[in-house]
Order: structure tokens, then sequence, then C-alpha cells
């Protein structure tokens, strides 16, 4: 029964971002329970070797192209994903761009591309995935979008990292007005708000100050990639079913600590 439960095996699901970090455990984590799984990257050749790397491992995965800060981007990567596939069960918006810096470096052009990728890019991706998504949806096997926010978007960091923080809890926001109208065509939409997970995106201070917020962790660690893994997989499959418009503080009880 419990197996039944989170069973994911012969669905479709496409991870943005998933070369790499977050998105690549993500993406392997799908691949090895038997879903075919897509990856998008901006480089091609480097989607394809990361795929093929997943694959390697367990599983089926293919690399595709997509430029998410082109608005024109989204349609592109949905019109290759029908190359292969008729129907999609799980969207997964990951793709992720970062900037820190003190208040008067922030340009305008940062704050663009970091609102362009983070807010604009899974807008616009479940925008053109709709007609893919209706088609795995139903009454028994619901499709599943999970956009990947940050403990960023649910409180101020230390830090300065103004675009950052402001598109994390604007797509918290924008999952909850997406739950709130593709529920009833059996499309859940639920947020991810990673707490320290050991990636190309976070992973922007030294191993002295990695340490040190690790020491604010209740569970005094990072996450893993069994972490992020698990909770999609729930969210993913029947055992989520009735989750719908939730953000999940995926963070060892960071933010419960402060």
């Amino acid at each position: 029964m419990v197996d039944e439960l989170f069973d994911v095996a012969g669905k479709v699901a496409l991870v943005t971002g998933g070369t790499s970090g977050i998105g690549a455990m993500i993406a392997e984590g799908y691949a090895r329970r038997g879903v075919r799984t897509y990856i998008a990257a901006r480089d091609l050749d480097r989607a394809r070797a990361a795929a093929a790397e997943i694959a390697a491992a367990g599983g089926h995965c293919v690399g595709l192209a997509a430029d998410l800060r082109d608005a024109s981007g989204a349609a592109a990567l949905i019109d290759a994903l029908k190359a292969h596939e008729t129907r999609l069960d799980i969207l997964v918006n990951n793709a992720g761009a970062n900037n820190r810096g003190p208040i008067t470096d922030v340009s305008a052009e940062a704050w663009d591309d970091v609102m362009d990728v983070n807010l604009r890019a899974p807008f616009l991706l479940t925008q053109q995935a709709l007609p893919l998504l209706r088609a795995a949806a139903s009454d028994e096997e619901h499709a599943s979008v999970i956009n990947i926010g940050s403990i960023g978007g649910l409180h101020i960091p230390n830090w300065e990292a103004y675009p950052y923080g402001a598109s994390k809890a604007a797509i918290h926001h924008l999952t909850r007005a997406l739950a709130k109208r593709l529920g009833v065509e059996q499309i859940r939409v639920n947020a991810i708000a990673p707490g320290p997970f050991h990636s190309r995106l976070t992973d922007t201070g030294s191993e002295a100050v990695r340490k040190s917020i690790e020491t604010y962790i209740p569970v005094k660690r990072a996450g893993t990639p069994q972490d992020i893994q698990g909770v999609c997989i729930f969210l993913s499959s029947r055992a989520g079913a009735y989750i719908n418009g939730s953000t999940i503080a995926l963070d060892g009880g960071y933010i419960a600590a402060l």
C-alpha cells in the first residue's frame, strides 16, 4: 500500500535547471524511480551530457535546450518536449538566478535578470505547458507543478539579496494563485522552499561560512539529494494528492529556529 502511494513510475517529468545542483538531484530521483525525465538548460551539449550521466545511474533522461531568460524560451522548450511526449505529469520550475550585493550596487539589468528567470519563466512555462499538463490530469491521476522557491522568500537573511528574495517571495505567492486556478482541473501547484543545500547557486560563500550557517540549523547539516527527492516524489504521487497551494520549507528547521 505504501509503495503504491509513492509510485511515480511511468510518469513524465520536465525539470528546468536540471544539469546541476538541486535540479540535477530532483531529475536523478525521478529517473531512478521510473519517471521519463527531461532536463533543460541553455547549453544543449551540457544538458545532454548531464542527462546521459543521470541515465547511466539508472532510468530515462533526455536533455533539452532552453533559454528561459528569453520570453520565447518557454514556448520553444515545450515545443521541444512535444517532439517526445504527448503529456506532462510533472513540471518542476527549478531554473534560478541569484544576485547578492549592497543596495547601491544592484543594477536594473541585474534585477530584471533575476526576475526573468525566477518569476517570469515559471509562469510562462506553466502557461505553455498547460495542454500537456491537462492531457495528464484526471480525477485518478493529477498533474503536478512544483516551483522551487527558497527560505530567502520566507524571511530576510543577514546578507543583501534584494532581487533574489523578492523573486522567491513572489513565486510562493504565484504558487497559491496558480493552485487556486488550476486545482479544479486536477493540476496541483506547490512550492518547495529549500534551506541550505550544497549547489552552484547557493554555495557562494567560503567553507567556513557554510559551516557557520549549518550551526543555526536544528538538524546541524545541509540538505541532501534524498531530502529534495523525497519531497518531490511525495508531491508528484498519490501520497501528495491532497496537497495544493502549499509552500514546504525544506530547511532542517532553520526558519522555525529564527
